[in-house]
């Protein structure tokens, strides 16, 4: 059983910077597929940012350029560096596991994660 807790949320202004951290318990974030997604108020959760088990990162659209994961194998952790934020940021972002297995990782896809932290709020001030 892996267990997900997320930290780091908060308010602050657009343009401000926050990292997010995820503690994981029960596997290591090294042997797991590693994601982040967010859900803002009224619209449906979406992918934010992923970590493969080997190493390759992936991003939306939307925070490329902006928004770096990372991985701290020794902390067990997987964080998100969230610079230049925009009021747009603003959502519950969410911290996700998916099990590795011989078939494709589809990082975008919430079905792939099968645990799931209980989220940290965002929120971007204009």
């Amino acid at each position: 059983q892996v267990q997900l807790v997320e930290s780091g949320g908060g308010l602050v202004q657009a343009g401000d910077s926050l990292r997010l951290s995820c503690a994981a318990s029960g596997r290591s974030v090294s042997a797991q597929h590693m994601g982040w997604f967010r859900q803002a108020p009224g619209k449906e959760r979406e992918f934010v940012s992923a970590i493969g088990w080997l190493g390759g990162t992936y991003y939306a659209d939307s925070v490329k350029g902006r928004f770096t994961i990372s991985r701290d194998n020794a902390k067990n952790t997987v964080s998100l560096s969230m610079n230049s934020l925009k009021p747009a940021d603003t959502a519950v972002y969410y911290c996700a596991a998916a099990y590795v297995d011989t078939t494709p990782y589809h990082p975008h896809m919430e079905s792939e994660y099968k645990y799931w932290g209980q989220g940290t709020q965002v929120t971007v001030s204009s």
